[in-house]
């Protein structure tokens, strides 16, 4: 939906699973990218002997029997060379010149351009298990993936080679160590340098803010660093001051659109199962919220708390969370809601919009930002409104103005 760059990367080849032409057809049209493979199996599960990479045009194989370790890439331009029928064995092979044949006639070629503005997906395949076909990706994404991008904000655009420090947060992580309750959040740099110890003006709250242990991640470690640069992630440690798309600067008055929320798929209303730990329930929602794993919505009509996901999933992921972290249990009710729809009227005052808030006022709701939601209930209850009040608009992502 924002057309970021994205590269695909499809796992678990050690196993035995479907064949690689379905599992690209699957990608194209269940997500509904347009793919360019740029490695193939050689193989799956049992047989699974390596990777050609189309991209660098090179072989890399498993050398030893238990699969473990992994051949230095053979240049291999030629696939016609019949020095591939003794590397890798005759049906391989010619398998693999077939598929790779296929795979010119089929996808399209890798442009970059096209890339970069989300119009079409590099395809890599490997076994992160056995680290196989990671090499091929993270070289690949150095050389291809964008670098650091202007940024809109509302005042202006900003570039990513000014000099004075712009950063934004785009995510918030409680608990991320649940014996310390603490809670993290991430500030990606737009322009010039996130220092440690320096204050930086937090334009929301209109103060100066410094950071004694901001951290850089990578996978599961986090080490202190002295200074980050556009385009790097910043976890600072946070005891509440942030939302999600706050601004840092140097002293200007910026404020990045922030990161926008897409109507959910599923609704329910959140009920409280202990009524001794009322505090301890909202507390954990109201942080648990602010990560953006779910979005909460606030009937006006008799304040019951709704929670909106993606998937159906995420809410025993809160049930759990909420228990094992903030000691705290709730409950579900189904709700039957299509879309969220977030209101702008044309004019507030205007009779056409008192007299929607009249006629909708059991589907109306605040988002966490008190921002107004109409929660409709089918696609033809969407546009039955749309037709009836033509000067209140309804948007499907939050970030609209």
């Amino acid at each position: 939906m924002r057309n970021i760059p994205i590269l695909v990367f499809i796992n678990k080849l050690d196993r035995e699973g479907k064949d690689a032409f379905d599992l690209l057809d699957e990608v194209e049209q269940k997500l509904g990218l347009r793919v360019t493979p740029m490695s193939f199996p050689i193989g799956m599960g049992y047989d699974f002997k390596g990777i050609y990479n189309i991209w660098e045009k090179k072989l890399n194989l498993f050398s030893g029997d238990n699969k473990t370790t992994i051949s230095e890439g053979i240049e291999f331009n030629d696939l016609s060379n019949p020095d591939l029928d003794t590397i890798i064995g005759e049906t391989a092979a010619e398998i693999l010149r077939e598929e790779i044949e296929l795979i010119e006639e089929v996808y399209p070629k890798f442009n970059q351009e096209e890339y970069l503005e989300g119009k079409l997906q590099p395809v890599f395949f490997g076994s992160a298990l056995n680290n196989f076909g990671v090499k091929e990706l993270l070289e690949a994404f150095i050389e291809i993936a964008p670098e650091p991008q202007p940024k809109k904000a509302e005042e202006r655009l900003v570039d990513s080679k000014e000099e004075k420090l712009t950063g934004f947060v785009f995510k918030i992580h409680a608990n991320m160590d649940p014996k310390h309750r603490d809670r993290l959040a991430f500030i990606k740099v737009v322009s010039g340098v996130f220092r440690r110890n320096v204050p930086y003006l937090h334009v929301r709250n209109g103060k100066k803010v410094k950071f004694s242990s901001p951290n850089a991640f990578f996978a599961e470690k986090k080490e202190i660093v002295d200074e980050s640069f556009p385009g790097d992630i910043v976890g600072i440690h946070d005891t509440g001051n942030f939302k999600i798309g706050d601004t840092l600067t140097e002293g200007e008055i910026l404020n990045f659109k922030g990161i926008p929320s897409f109507s959910p798929e599923h609704f329910r209303y959140v009920n409280n199962a202990d009524p001794m730990k009322s505090k301890q329930l909202y507390k954990g929602l109201d942080q648990l919220m602010d990560e953006g794993v779910a979005q909460l919505f606030t009937l006006d009509m008799n304040g019951r708390k709704i929670i909106g996901t993606v998937g159906a999933l995420q809410y025993e992921v809160i049930q759990y969370r909420l228990e094992h972290e903030y000691g705290a249990k709730c409950s579900y009710e189904n709700l039957q809601v299509h879309k969220a729809c977030w209101v702008e009227a044309e004019d507030e005052k205007s009779e056409e919009f008192k007299e929607f808030k009249r006629v909708k006022q059991r589907y109306l709701a605040k988002d966490k930002q008190g921002q107004l939601v109409f929660l409709a209930d089918s696609a033809f209850t969407i546009q039955m409104t749309q037709s009836k009040f033509p000067n209140v608009k309804l948007h499907f992502v939050s970030e609209y103005k």
